[in-house]
């Protein structure tokens, strides 16, 4: 009995240990206490994680910034995610902070789950994606985008010709993921046969979704589904990759001819070739961010068109007069996606009410102080997309869907983040401007739409998505 109750005291006073340490933070330069932001840690091991995935997976994940912004009078506040003590950084000074602060103050974070569902033969994500970083704007330059037009154009006729053509009802979502991720196969693979996509689509689902989960690996769960769903991916490609360099010695590949050949060819400072686990690492993430976020913006391009015929008009009044300037069997060309003025303001309206990316994480790298806070070093930062998005201070009438807002000079500074900003800024964002173009092209060109569900639950897991996919009825334009 009395060693239960040493036990019991030991505990209290290393629970009030632990929760004058969160507390306050001792600045060690200055020896000054320095409080660290307001909040909670919620429960012990998981903190507020569930919640925090809870609000996206019911459809509204900007509540849980905006209940803490209103709880604590602060734009700043911490809390515990993904098994790391966080401070979550809201508004666009807050932006306006992390990314100039890049590589300075603060570095890019993944979660745990992220290295485990992408183990790396060599290095770590962070790694890799400096590396891949330095490597992809040889294909996303502008003479490489051009280049890709006839080939994205290509792709779209034909999707839609399988997937829309002489149906009268269509599910939205699986059609765009399968649109953009065979534009993705065929640019960085040179795979366009629709059985060979096919077979990589449905892994790659299950990988996205347990990218951002909790990281509990048991039979069933989304993550233990994204470690099964990346094996099986990963050994595919590196059959891929062994193939390639087949072709490529015999001459029936092009050095030139996508992102693969380059990674088979390319050798470091010192002569040393990428190990065929190392290219299918680099491939399988440029799989999943060069098709996900675009197919998700694609689906909700449908879901607002459908609703707002206004809307609905001035894109088809805009994409028709480009499709009857081309002679018949014409590809749409770089010059004709620079006319898609009107279309690209309503793609970005679509980004700002859904973005697609949600936020990122980042690590403190240092000790610093941030609105009169301590943020420690190792803490984990994450930037949410709807503290701005959907903030009246930043973009009035939030709610109210209007391209106006980005005529002239567009919205301030730091408040419209879709892609990110500063020096992590997403580069691939022309490359998601020329395929959600083109999807819009082929789309209105072809038909009008109304949803079917009219009400649709929206759901975030980690991006948003339509419940029920987004199933549409379909009215051809009389030819």
């Amino acid at each position: 009995m009395e060693f239960f109750y040493v036990s019991l005291l030991t505990f209290f006073v290393l629970l009030i240990s632990l929760s004058l340490h969160f507390l306050f933070y001792k600045n060690k330069s200055s020896g000054a206490v320095a409080p660290l932001p307001p909040g909670s840690t919620g429960w012990p091991v998981v903190g507020e994680s569930l919640e925090f995935l809870s609000t996206g997976w019911k459809g509204h994940p900007e509540r849980f910034i905006f209940d803490r912004i209103a709880k604590y009078s602060s734009h700043v506040f911490r809390t515990h995610l993904l098994g790391e003590a966080a401070a979550v950084f809201c508004g666009a000074n807050g932006n306006k902070f992390l990314f100039s602060n890049e590589n300075k103050l603060v570095q890019a974070w993944w979660p745990s789950s992220v290295d485990k569902i992408f183990p790396s033969s060599s290095q770590s994500s962070q790694e890799e994606a400096i590396k891949m970083r330095k490597m992809l704007p040889n294909f996303l330059k502008p003479e490489a985008l051009q280049r890709y037009v006839g080939i994205m154009d290509h792709i779209a006729q034909r999707h839609f010709e399988d997937g829309w053509e002489n149906k009268q009802e269509i599910v939205t979502f699986p059609l765009t993921k399968n649109y953009t991720f065979w534009i993705a196969c065929r640019l960085f693979l040179s795979i366009e046969d629709p059985q060979h996509v096919d077979k990589f689509a449905e892994p790659f689902n299950l990988l996205a979704s347990g990218l951002i989960s909790i990281p509990i690996d048991l039979p069933g769960t989304p993550f233990n589904k994204a470690i099964k769903a990346s094996k099986f991916i990963k050994k595919e490609l590196v059959l891929i990759i062994k193939q390639r360099k087949i072709d490529l010695a015999e001459g029936k590949a092009s050095p030139n001819q996508d992102i693969l050949s380059h990674m088979v060819l390319t050798s470091d400072e010192n002569g040393k070739f990428m190990p065929e686990l190392e290219i299918a690492d680099k491939i399988l993430g440029l799989l999943i961010g060069g098709h996900d976020t675009a197919s998700s913006a694609c689906a909700f391009i449908v879901k607002y068109l459908a609703e707002l015929p206004e809307i609905y008009e001035g894109v088809y009044k805009e994409q028709m007069e480009i499709a009857n300037s081309k002679a018949k069997g014409e590809l749409l060309k770089w010059d004709d996606i620079q006319k898609m003025k009107y279309s690209w303001n309503v793609a970005c309206e679509v980004l700002r009410l859904a973005p697609p990316l949600q936020g990122a994480f980042r690590e403190a790298l240092t000790d610093f102080m941030y609105n009169g806070f301590s943020i420690p070093k190792g803490w984990k930062i994450y930037w949410s997309a709807n503290s701005t998005h959907i903030n009246p201070d930043c973009f009035p009438e939030p709610k109210k869907f209007d391209p106006s807002r980005y005529e002239g000079s567009g919205p301030a500074p730091y408040t419209y983040v879709p892609f990110g900003g500063g020096p992590r800024m997403c580069p691939g964002k022309e490359y998601a401007r020329l395929e959600i173009l083109i999807f819009m092209h082929h789309l209105v060109k072809r038909f009008k739409f109304e949803k079917i569900i009219p009400d649709e639950k929206i759901v975030v897991n980690p991006m948003p998505i339509p419940a029920m996919g987004l199933p549409v009825r379909l009215f051809p334009h009389k030819k």
